[in-house]
């Protein structure tokens, strides 16, 4: 099991525990070790393997042996005990936004509810108004959260099904009998919300494979359907399926099982026209199979250059790739570094030097640190004097590290009336400032467009974060007219962010051909708290290429003194 995983199960535990009505101490070290795992600059498994996890600050003896157990077995013998004493629809009840622990533990003590169809009868029947620490006001809240959750029922992030699909694959691929495995559906092209997690196997006796899948423990529940296809459910809880071919077709089943259905059916109807037949079985001239093991020999087969999996939503690609006209897409061996990074001195958990390390050893020239500005206060967001601190620090940092390049940004917040954090003064003192909305979501849409317009017209914005403000299966985008946004910031030469949480993925990739064509220049920015959030910029390429973008459309494949000099383009 890898580090996010482990810390996933560790947040688990501690809910169980809150849930349970545990030591606030004991439910925080839970928490706090989760946090430890996440941000270990070593090899979790082989600190399990030496007996060292006790060391790490945050991990004591005991929450050790959970985290040996975790990383060394993939599960936890505490963890599975904790789900059995808590009513299994109480986790589920947290999904409620709105709704903690310590409601929930109460909604259970005084009305018996154990899961969300429970929740939505007592709303119903109007009875949780009554009970301590609700009141109407809350109930509707509820009743509003509960609405999201069924709306979102079934769907994972791009952020847990990918590194989910990558360690299923490894698994895989230690099954005798079985030749190739890779990701197909969704999420290989790179969708932000997918509902499935899709693989393709490429074996020569398909039923012996079948077999050895159904005692594979990466799976639970695997079941037949038939044509090749079989269907079970992963450990964290996604549906996964799984195609089954022959190796000389493990192009054109692959190539089926990505889709999507549009762009796949179009390929069919070009093959119709040529005299073939493709299906997930093979392509066909008459009763003559064409050998496809790949992809590649599909679409030449069709006349075509390759179509990278990000592309095929049937939006332009097939005819662009038959004139010739696909880009080049960026990819994850050019970026040299990326902006929007928060350290220790607001809410980021690192130190200058812990994150200038993990940045070269990702091999990259560049970071662009940004912490909150003095509105975030719920972020630690910085003062004056908290700032003057930081430059200092940042001064030393650069004289140590000669070779790197450190930017000093803020990510200020864009108040109610369009203006930044900071009077002009201290904002002139950046090499960057990423503006963003943190506050009063519910503008109207004619008012949140002018509000974030008017902060792009500051001369010391230099981009724009997380436009949309939306968290992908938590929180929908405020209303806010993205044409006229994009048109300003193309105006403007203002930068816009591409934030690169799988949480967030915001801008969407269905707006990227669109900032391109205006000419805008993104910057995939990690929002990185930790070590570990600055390998989200993988997940920016990932929408960046789903969205057309080039290397020259990227702040980040720019060399540091190009990346200095387009910060401070609008500067002079």
């Amino acid at each position: 099991m890898d580090r996010k995983a482990i810390a996933t199960v560790l947040e688990e535990m501690a809910l169980l525990l809150d849930l349970a009505g545990e030591n606030p101490f004991k439910i925080r070290a839970y928490e706090n070790a989760a946090r430890a795992v996440l941000t270990f600059p070593g090899d979790l498994e082989e600190a399990a393997l030496r007996g060292e996890l006790a060391q790490i600050k945050g991990i004591g003896k005991s929450l050790a042996g959970v985290i040996t157990e975790l990383a060394l077995q993939g599960q936890a013998t505490l963890h599975q005990e904790l789900r059995g004493k808590i009513p299994p629809g109480l986790l589920e009840l947290l999904q409620v936004p709105g709704l903690g622990p310590k409601k929930a533990r109460l909604l259970f003590e005084k009305l018996q509810i154990t899961g969300l169809g429970e929740l939505e009868y007592a709303i119903r029947e109007n009875r949780l108004a009554g009970l301590p620490g609700f009141g109407l006001k809350t109930q509707e809240k509820l009743k509003a959260g509960l609405e999201t959750v069924k709306r979102y029922a079934g769907l994972f992030r791009l952020g847990d099904l990918w590194p989910a699909g990558q360690g299923l694959v490894a698994a895989l691929r230690q099954i005798p009998g079985i030749a190739r495995v890779e990701v197909a559906g969704e999420v290989r092209r790179a969708l932000g919300v997918a509902s499935r997690l899709d693989v393709v196997v490429a074996a020569d006796h398909p039923e012996q494979a079948a077999a050895a899948l159904s005692q594979a423990p990466c799976f639970v529940g695997l079941e037949m359907q038939g044509q090749g296809v079989c269907t079970a459910l992963h450990p964290l809880g996604m549906p996964v399926q799984v195609t089954l071919a022959a190796p000389q077709v493990f192009g054109t089943a692959l190539l089926a099982a990505t889709g999507c259905p549009a762009h796949y059916e179009t390929l069919q109807s070009r093959a119709g026209d040529q005299g073939l037949s493709l299906t997930s079985q093979g392509l066909h001239r008459g009763d003559i199979l064409l050998p496809c093991q790949e992809e590649d020999d599909v679409y030449r087969g069709l006349g075509l250059p390759y179509i990278a999996p990000e592309l095929r939503e049937n939006l332009g690609e097939i005819e662009a790739a038959a004139a010739n006209r696909l880009p080049c897409l960026i990819t994850p061996e050019d970026v040299r570094g990326c902006c929007h990074v928060h350290s220790y001195f607001s809410d980021g958990v690192n130190s200058l030097n812990e994150l200038t390390g993990a940045a070269l050893a990702r091999g990259w020239s560049f970071l662009g640190l940004s912490d909150h500005s003095q509105s975030a206060y719920y972020a630690g967001g910085l003062k004056p004097a908290d700032l003057e601190r930081q430059r200092l620090e940042i001064a030393r940092h650069r004289r140590e590290h000669p070779l790197f390049t450190l930017f000093w940004g803020i990510e200020s917040d864009i108040l109610a009336d369009g203006s930044l954090d900071y009077p002009a003064d201290i904002l002139a003192g950046f090499d960057f400032v990423i503006a963003s909305v943190h506050s009063q979501f519910s503008l109207p849409q004619e008012e949140m467009t002018r509000r974030i317009v008017r902060a792009m017209e500051n001369p010391h914005c230099t981009m724009v974060g997380h436009v949309t403000g939306r968290l992908l299966l938590a929180r929908e985008a405020y209303a806010v007219d993205l044409e006229a946004i994009l048109e300003a910031a193309a105006r403007l030469q203002v930068i816009m962010e591409l934030n690169s949480s799988p949480y967030r993925l915001d801008l969407d990739w269905q707006w990227l051909r669109r900032a391109r064509d205006l000419g805008l220049l993104i910057s995939l920015n990690p929002d990185a708290h930790n070590l570990e959030g600055l390998n989200d910029v993988d997940y920016g390429v990932m929408t960046a290429r789903k969205g057309w973008l080039t290397p020259a459309d990227v702040l980040n494949t720019y060399s540091p003194e190009e990346v200095s000099r387009l910060l401070r383009r609008r500067r002079g």
